[in-house]
């Protein structure tokens, strides 16, 4: 906050302020603030609301309340309080006069109301916060006899009248050196005159604030700003010191960091040059200062393999040969290396690699694997090495993966307890499944799950939508402690989008090797709905689905397939 200005405003939490009898409604029997302040000219505001100048009482809700009085040129008082029913606080505010005189040059904004009654209003610079106050319109009327005069620095500034919390008139008034623009704000309409402050004080220093009987003067000081990097040029990932400073700022703001403290310094590691941009704003218009920092971002690497062509053959499960190729690699100025298919590595490193096929049939072996090696930086720099590894041999029949739809309780899991709904009979399915697909891997390192959720109608998309991605989520979280890798599993949802039709579930209960119970099997809706609430899994890239029966023979099928939501307990225990 600058310290120049003063305000008074109360912050309302769960009760609503009493500013007045047309401005808020009141809720309980209220309580009273009784504002004293000097200098007299001294604003009031109320939660951020502008309600007049000089000594006041104010209608209050009860409860806490924050207050800020504010007379430009002094240093703005703020104050925590809390107002009792049918009680009167006094609050006395003797403000402090802050800041130094104010040079040239500058210009003058005079403020006309025509018809309107806002003579109280409170004017508000270059923001909308309190503490952009200047003064209040009384006080920027006058070029007759006793001058009252708002006196700005050359440039455009955004004038914004207000009280109660209502805004009276806002627009933008481009003032020049040497110029009076009076501002009509009933009608918004602008002139410009040449002025001449009464004692040739263009551009001579003078005070922020004068008051006389009739008169008022003024003077909103200039804001300024800089803004430097040590040291200006960096390699990538190197860190430079920006430090910035400014004067009679209220917000500061930094590009891609914003916003910040109004002086202070950060670290930063820019990814490529970056030029970094400091806006400085208050009352007294809005200044932006600049500095740029070069980055180095060339990346240079290497990669070999050494053999270049690798025996393999299995039988089943089981690999027969296996040789293996050595990769040798190396990076200068990354900060971030992929070796494709491996993955992430060090920039530079040697790793012995035992080469599988990807091919999914029985039959001989002739595959090329590529490696490739991207070496990147953070700062946008990139070198690419790729090198070649012919695998040859042959493939004999491979383990399968028995797939099965996995079935969830009705509403589970919710939001509440995203890990529960996985029934015992589900989970003895997955473990069955992810110890065939370990085994799987064996065969085809590049295999995957796609989990794809699904729920029943009731309560909707939207409702529906976030239950059957944690369906599929929980799904994925089980099957990784089963010792499948979080990147094999990929999931989706549904939701209701893609519903199973009663036909469809009519053949699956058809052809299902163990029947639903006559009870159950009596009740087609729940049954229609239980077949809804599942997760389908797909071993890729072979597309191969897991069945869709539905585990009628599971001790668990009560709970499974009732149409209300079980309670909690019943499903941790089954659980």
């Amino acid at each position: 906050m600058r310290t120049s200005q003063a305000t008074i405003v109360l912050a309302v939490v769960g009760t609503a302020v009493i500013l007045g009898a047309s401005a808020f409604a009141q809720e309980k029997k209220s309580g009273k603030l009784k504002v004293t302040v000097s200098p007299k000219q001294a604003y009031t505001f109320v939660d951020g609301k502008a309600i007049g100048p000089g000594n006041r009482t104010i209608k209050l809700a009860p409860g806490p309340h924050h207050l800020i009085v504010a007379n430009y040129g002094y240093k703005f008082f703020e104050q925590d309080l809390s107002i009792d029913s049918d009680q009167t606080m006094p609050v006395k505010v003797d403000l402090v006069s802050a800041g130094s005189e104010v040079p040239g040059p500058r210009g003058r904004i005079q403020i006309e109301v025509g018809t309107l009654r806002a003579g109280d209003a409170a004017v508000l610079l270059n923001g909308k916060k309190p503490q952009y106050f200047v003064g209040h319109i009384d006080e920027f009327n006058n070029d007759i006899l006793l001058h009252q005069e708002l006196i700005v620095p050359p440039g455009t500034h955004q004038v914004t009248v207000t009280r109660y919390g209502k805004e009276i008139w806002s627009g933008a008034v481009a003032v020049a050196a040497n110029q009076r623009v009076i501002v009509d704000i009933s009608n918004g309409k602008q002139k410009v005159k040449d002025w001449a402050s009464r004692s040739g004080e263009l551009n001579g220093a003078i005070p922020r604030f004068k008051a006389g009987t009739a008169s008022a003067r003024i003077v909103v000081a200039p804001v300024g700003g800089s803004v430097s990097a040590n040291p200006p040029n960096i390699n990538c990932s190197q860190p430079t010191q920006l430090a910035w400073t400014s004067g009679e700022t209220i917000d500061a703001d930094m590009s891609g960091m914003s916003p910040v403290p109004t002086t202070g310094e950060k670290t930063v590691s820019p990814r490529q040059t970056t030029a970094y941009e400091f806006t400085a704003t208050g009352p007294g218009g809005v200044t932006k200062t600049s500095t740029t920092v070069e980055v180095n971002t060339v990346v240079q690497s290497t990669l070999d393999a050494s053999p270049t062509e690798v025996r393999y053959r299995r039988i089943g499960d089981k690999v027969i040969q296996q040789e293996s190729t050595t990769l040798n690699w190396s990076s200068s100025n990354s900060d971030a290396a992929s070796l494709s298919p491996l993955g992430s590595v060090e920039g530079s490193g040697t790793k012995a690699i035992s080469l599988a096929p990807t091919q999914t049939t029985d039959g001989p072996v002739d595959e090329e694997v590529k490696y490739t090696l991207t070496a990147t930086n953070v700062c946008g720099g990139s070198d690419t090495k790729t090198v070649s590894v012919r695998v040859k041999g042959s493939i004999d029949p491979i383990p399968a993966v028995l797939l099965k739809s996995v079935f969830y309780p009705t509403d589970y899991p919710d939001k509440h307890n995203p890990d529960l709904g996985l029934l015992s009979s589900q989970r003895q399915a997955l473990t069955t499944l992810a110890s065939g697909f370990v085994k799987y891997l064996e065969y085809d390192p590049g295999a995957k799950l796609s989990l794809i959720a699904h729920a029943d109608p009731r309560g909707g998309a939207k409702y529906n939508d976030p239950l059957s991605l944690r369906r599929a989520e929980l799904t994925k979280q089980f099957l990784v402690s089963q010792g499948i890798a979080a990147e094999k599993i990929d999931t989706s949802s549904e939701g209701i989008g893609k519903p199973l039709d009663e036909q469809v579930v009519a053949q699956l209960e058809a052809s299902n090797p163990t029947p639903l119970p006559a009870a159950q099997a009596a009740r087609k809706s729940t049954t229609l709905f239980a077949y809804q609430r599942r997760v389908d899994i797909v071993l890729m890239p072979t597309n191969a689905e897991s069945s869709r029966f539905y585990p009628t023979a599971a001790s668990d099928l009560d709970i499974l397939w009732q149409r209300p939501k079980p309670a909690r307990n019943e499903v941790e225990k089954s659980q």
